[in-house]
């Protein structure tokens, strides 16, 4: 173990943390009321299901540790889908009106640094048979 594992762990499980509370709000305010904002937006209603499952189960996921690349690249997509279609025109800080897009952005390099590098100190990843090992074992014997 070292501290660059121990910073990544703390970066997905506070990422992870973050990503499942948003999921919840959505489901506790009712999808209904974040689909017809979305529809407002110009984003179709049924892509509040999705996020809000994204959020929900992809923060538990990070949490965990299991499938991170993958949960953090499907974050990455709807961190840049909020910064073009909500948080844009109000700037990186904010214009008085509407909360800029930096604590997007953060996030959304925070999950990109997860999907270049991984994370598994304390992951149920960490505990999986590594496939591409396999595969080269594979390669090998043939």
């Amino acid at each position: 173990m070292n501290k660059q594992e121990i910073g990544t762990f703390l970066l997905r499980v506070i990422l992870g943390v973050t990503f499942l509370l948003h999921g919840l709000s959505k489901f506790q305010g009712g999808l209904e009321n974040t689909s017809g904002w979305f529809q407002s937006i110009g984003i179709p209603g049924f892509m509040a299901y999705v996020v809000g499952t994204i959020e929900l189960v992809g923060g538990i996921a990070l949490i965990l540790g299991l499938g991170t690349r993958i949960i953090s690249a499907l974050l990455i997509i709807i961190m840049a889908g909020a910064i073009v279609y909500v948080k844009f025109p109000s700037g990186f800080m904010g214009n008085g009106e509407g909360t800029g897009f930096e604590l997007d952005l953060i996030l959304m390099i925070i999950a990109l640094h997860l999907v270049l590098n991984g994370s598994r100190f304390l992951s149920i990843d960490s505990k999986l048979p590594n496939l591409k090992r396999g595969q080269e074992s594979e390669t090998i014997a043939s």
